[in-house]
């Protein structure tokens, strides 16, 4: 973006100011009092959003990148004068939004600029194929062809707290029907410095073992405390024993974070009738432990969890390498990974796994693939090969996914 054009898109909205005034502050040499843009720069000096290159010049005449037009709206927008043209910031904030958020403008700041509620989401397309062998001969050969809406709304409740939600359709491509339009989750979501604090319907996803015992939602409250070294405590109800009442769940978990080691141990309990019919105890004890390193493109890593109270099928871990990554806001991303898992039903409840849905209870290795082919598209495919854990028999899964956010 020529820096002339952002002057003029940015100066329609910064300060009000008489031209008298903006004509003495302007401190750059290379901008004549002449030039089509001179009170358009002085504005901007006068209001702080540009400080030139240190040198007495402006350099108007060279391209900006994104995250130079993202520092100018960042710091109109920390003025926040009577002179400020709303309509303008909002547009400029919502388009600079990322480049504001990698700037470490908080969100929250960018929403008071905004509409109070935001919605975003995701339209994803998903195809699973199962074949495993069955004992005495025989495979076992189902299919899934899905389509699902997913919206996103997240509310401003004032600096401190938000509501966040899902809601969720769900249509069945092979025989043409739809599902119920349901609220996946609904939680308010409270911060003050190192303290986080959700009550509502939420997320349950087992960070230290990377969602190896549960990708799912539970119902309750969830309390973080920390930056790197972080303590995550939750307490509510789960629904995910089929056919009984939901569990009581209470879990914690202990993790240090760098962004390149993570490493962190976990307790999951959970109570219900329902693990009788599984392994004959109405509990289940799952203790946890999570390490991984990124090397850059590389990350490495592993994680193991058991359950205490099963005497079979009770562990699950996995061990894996992932090489670079898609970025759904970078077309031509792309990245590979490799994993081997071994994941016992009475261990993982609700794993995270795409090439888990329909033959579970089984170990062997996972390679993926995700590819980013255009802005705002991301392209999955997964293949899993290995054997069952009960009837040693060999299955193996196919994944697909692409997904289109907005």
């Amino acid at each position: 973006m020529k820096k002339t054009l952002a002057v003029a898109l940015t100066a329609a909205f910064v300060v009000g100011a008489t031209s008298t005034t903006l004509a003495a502050a302007n401190p750059f040499s290379d901008v004549p009092a002449g030039h089509w843009a001179y009170q358009s720069v002085a504005k901007l000096a006068a209001a702080g959003v540009v400080e030139g290159y240190g040198d007495g010049t402006y350099r108007g005449d060279r391209n900006i990148t994104r995250y130079e037009m993202a520092q100018m709206v960042a710091k109109a927008m920390a003025k926040n004068t009577s002179g400020v043209n709303k309509a303008e910031l909002d547009r400029l904030a919502a388009e600079f939004r990322d480049e504001l958020d990698a700037l470490g403008v908080r969100v929250a700041e960018l929403e008071k600029y905004a509409d109070k509620v935001k919605w975003t989401g995701e339209l994803r397309y998903r195809y699973w194929k199962d074949k495993t062998d069955l004992p005495g001969g025989g495979k076992y050969k189902p299919s899934n062809n899905q389509l699902q809406m997913r919206l996103f709304p997240t509310a401003e409740v004032n600096d401190h707290w938000k509501i966040k939600a899902r809601m969720t359709a769900t249509a069945k491509m092979h025989d043409n029907t739809s599902g119920d339009f349901k609220l996946t989750y609904a939680f308010a979501d409270g911060t003050y410095d190192k303290f986080n604090l959700k009550v509502g319907k939420m997320p349950l996803y087992t960070n230290v073992d990377d969602g190896i015992i549960a990708d799912d939602f539970f119902s309750g409250a969830q309390l973080s405390f920390g930056n790197q070294f972080k303590v995550l405590l939750s307490a509510g109800r789960w629904d995910g024993i089929s056919g009984d009442d939901p569990a009581s769940y209470q879990g914690a978990e202990l993790s240090y974070d760098n962004d390149k080691l993570y490493v962190g141990g976990a307790y999951h309990h959970f109570n219900s009738d329902g693990f009788k019919a599984m392994y004959g105890k109405d509990d289940a004890n799952i203790w946890a432990a999570g390490l991984r390193y990124n090397f850059g493109d590389v990350t490495v890593g592993g994680g193991y969890a058991k359950n205490t109270k099963a005497d079979n099928y009770d562990k699950g871990w996995n061990a894996g390498i992932s090489y670079k990554g898609a970025n759904k806001k970078q077309p031509g991303t792309w990245g590979i990974s490799a994993a081997y898992r071994y994941v016992g039903d009475n261990v993982s409840l609700a794993p995270t796994y795409d090439t888990w849905n329909f033959t579970t209870n089984k170990k062997g290795v996972d390679v993926g693939l995700d590819w980013a082919p255009i802005m705002n598209t991301q392209v999955y495919l997964n293949y899993f090969w290995g054997k069952t854990l009960d009837t040693k028999e060999d299955t193996n899964t196919f994944f697909a996914r692409a997904s289109w956010f907005f």
